[in-house]
């Protein structure tokens, strides 16, 4: 599932991106156009949200949220990647793009494109979900479809909880246009004064604090009936313009430039830096203008002119605006109109010895290596547990973490302070521009240092996006390292909803490589290798490639080659053409994407051994995994980077090597379950085009992944405690 709190849907994928002229160079054994516009790639990522929410088989309230996913998602592509497109265009230096195709002819491409998904997307809800709902007791309702008693209570409820905060904004000689601020919900007006006939416009700002859908009072039993809050205001719009006469009134919502731009050698204090950053964002330049289909065309002739955008830049929509609000309504008590409820399993290394016992991780993971599965294995009993108890035990020399996202009231954070003020040495790697959490780094570093933790913000140029958690502990006079590896965020709120690997090792060599690696984020440059990881900027691209090319070579004598990757996105060029080149030697290559791929599989005699998969479901598959047939000895990795320019060149990403053969094995079957044709998916095909493949010849349905690891971990931890 993509989801909200991360935008994730979205998305990670928009996360901090440049549009980055291609880095690969000319192959004459290669075709020209070999790849698939990323741009017109993530929107067919955002159409397979869609389609979820367009099948009928699939909890209604699931559907609501997925159609709330999707207006947040594109929310955010808008926001970044066409904002940024849209900048670099302005200003002169944008790039053909990965395709060649010219800025603005993929400004135009996109434009076409997201033009057709809105317009299905308000469909979807009109024809689809809507009427589902309706039929489930739970009503959207507009005002013709109240009756007087029920106008007469939401009347009530508008003058004693709306009206107070409402700030009608007049637009005349004495004032001028109101700032309009980015993916706010507005209702432009027009007026005519009674006395003098002159005519008026105004914007009226619905309040962002009230709940979206007004609860409809009384009704029938089991029948819940819900009035969007702009219906509500338009309604009583003579309340605040008495006397006037209302001539239109629709509603309208704007879409600006937030991509933050700093230049970090610019500046000695980053954190004041972003400050600025984040204050000038509220300001951006428009880029998407969205409108109900009805405005008419005195009122949208004026938004265009006072908001200086364009006719390619107008989105004229039927029904409701933002569908983001279907938030609130997924979260209707209705249990019977969501996925079935699953509570995460502790991990069966760190179940306890004895019942209501505690587990005892440096104990655990001394045994061997421990590999945890979320959101199928609880984050809170694994990651949380494992770093309060280093807090407390006195043996604990030191801590060191990275922090990408978390929460402000993250066990997390609290953990590192409790660790701190029992005199500890804490150090925490904080990544203030991880996109649109920002404000919230901000605010939970400058806690950290008060506590008297030592918070760095990495290198300069580059973003740490590497998920480590490196403890020092002293054990019978020597000190031992305990590690932990993950491909998700130290955040406990998205763990539930994140599917995510993690590692638990106290191995001496991961110990003596993660000790190198903060040491060089704390400090320099990194310009060391690594035994057991592959770290990126400067050696996580090459190792890849070599193990690609091992493959490739492995293949042409004639041994068994294999490469599984799985990760959020495949756009990085060089990776590419080395799999193009895979698969021209007869290396069978898989890849298991959830969001942009730029890889072509209709390319004859380039790409015939290579197969794509994507899967969405009630989790956001998150994890990356990288896997080698190796001639018989498999080499796995997993870790945080995606297979994009930023995670490669211009990030510090980790790769670990998973090296326990239970652990490989349970990897490789769940990636070829992944991509097995009688599991659900979609598939790409020719053009770059995705096909759902989620019934069997009989109408059936294939075999759900999640839903088959949920059963899985359970049968495990069902083993353990029969054993």
């Amino acid at each position: 599932m993509i989801d909200s709190e991360a935008l994730d849907a979205g998305l990670e994928d928009a996360d901090d991106d440049d549009f980055d002229e291609a880095t690969s160079e000319p192959d004459a054994q290669l075709p020209d156009q070999r790849y698939t516009d990323r741009e017109l790639s993530w929107l067919a990522f955002n159409q397979r949200v869609l389609e979820l929410a367009e099948d009928p088989n699939l909890p209604t309230l699931e559907r609501a949220n997925f159609l709330a996913i999707f207006a947040s998602n594109l929310d955010e592509f808008f926001m970044v990647r066409v904002a940024g497109l849209k900048r670099r265009i302005i200003t002169g230096l944008a790039v053909p793009t990965n395709i060649g195709r010219a800025p603005q002819d993929v400004l135009a491409d996109i434009s076409a494109s997201a033009h057709t998904l809105q317009l299905r997307h308000a469909a979807a809800w009109e024809e689809l979900v809507r009427p589902a709902l309706a039929s489930a007791g739970i009503q959207v309702v507009i005002w013709e479809d109240l009756n007087e008693q029920e106008r007469t209570a939401l009347y009530d409820y508008f003058q004693a909880q709306v009206f107070p905060v409402l700030m009608p904004l007049a637009v005349d000689p004495a004032h001028p246009f109101p700032y309009i601020s980015g993916l706010s919900l507005n209702l432009a007006i027009r007026i005519r004064n009674a006395k003098t006939g002159r005519q008026e416009f105004a914007r009226l700002k619905v309040p962002p604090m009230l709940p979206r859908f007004v609860p409809v009072p009384g009704g029938e039993d089991g029948v819940s009936r819900y009035l969007p809050l702009e219906y509500l205001i338009s309604e009583h719009l003579g309340d605040l313009f008495p006397g006037m006469e209302i001539l239109e009134h629709h509603t309208f919502r704007l879409t600006r430039n937030e991509d933050v731009v700093i230049e970090e050698d610019e500046t000695e204090n980053l954190i004041q830096a972003l400050e600025a950053e984040l204050l000038r964002r509220r300001f951006g330049p428009p880029i998407r203008l969205e409108v109900t289909e009805r405005m008419d065309q005195v009122t949208l002739d004026l938004l265009i002119s006072e908001l200086d955008i364009t006719e390619q830049e107008v989105y004229r929509l039927p029904g409701i605006l933002d569908l983001r609000g279907l938030f609130d309504l997924s979260r209707i008590d209705r249990p019977e109109l969501r996925f079935p409820p699953h509570v995460p399993k502790t991990a069966p290394a760190f179940q306890p010895a004895e019942q209501n016992g505690k587990a005892d991780f440096f104990s655990a993971i001394r045994k061997g290596d421990v590999l945890v599965h979320h959101p199928y294995e609880s984050f809170t009993t694994s990651v949380v547990a494992f770093l309060e108890q280093a807090a407390r035990d006195p043996h604990v020399l030191a801590i060191k973490q990275t922090l990408y996202r978390t929460s402000g009231d993250s066990p997390i954070v609290q953990a590192l302070i409790d660790a701190a003020e029992r005199g500890k040495q804490v150090l925490a790697l904080v990544e203030v521009k991880a996109r649109f959490d920002e404000a919230a780094n901000i605010v939970w570093a400058r806690k950290l240092e008060k506590a008297g933790v030592h918070v760095v913000y990495g290198l300069v140029g580059l973003k740490t996006h590497c998920k480590l958690l490196h403890i020092i502990r002293e054990e019978d006079g020597a000190l031992r390292s305990y590690s932990h590896i993950g491909t998700g965020n130290y955040n406990p709120k998205t763990s539930r909803i994140y599917e995510d690997f993690g590692l638990f090792t106290c191995d001496a060599q991961v110990g003596r490589d993660l000790t190198r690696l903060f040491n060089e984020l704390s400090g320099y440059a990194i310009e060391k290798k690594f035994k057991r990881l592959l770290v990126a900027p400067l050696h996580l691209r090459k190792g890849l490639l070599r193990h690609i090319e091992t493959e490739r070579a492995n293949a042409l004598e004639g041994r068994p080659a294999h490469v599984r990757i799985k990760v959020n996105s495949m756009v990085d060029e060089q990776i590419i053409d080395a799999l193009y080149r895979a698969s021209q030697a007869g290396v069978r290559v898989d890849v298991w994407v959830r969001g942009i791929c730029s890889l072509r599989t209709d390319l004859p005699g380039v790409s015939d051994n290579i197969t794509v998969r994507s899967i969405l479901g009630r989790y956001l598959e998150h994890s990356r995994i990288f896997a080698f047939a190796n001639d018989g000895d498999p080499q796995v990795y997993i870790g945080s980077a995606d297979m994009m320019h930023r995670n490669l060149d211009r990030r510090v990403e980790a790769l670990v090597r998973v090296t326990a053969p239970e652990h490989v094995k349970e990897l490789l079957e769940l990636f070829d379950t992944a991509v097995s044709d009688a599991t659900s998916s979609w598939h790409l095909g020719a053009e770059g085009a995705w096909t759902r493949r989620h019934l069997d010849a009989d109408g059936q349905p294939l075999t759900d992944l999640q839903e088959l690891t949920m059963s899985q971990v359970q049968r495990r931890r069902r083993s353990r405690a029969v054993r």
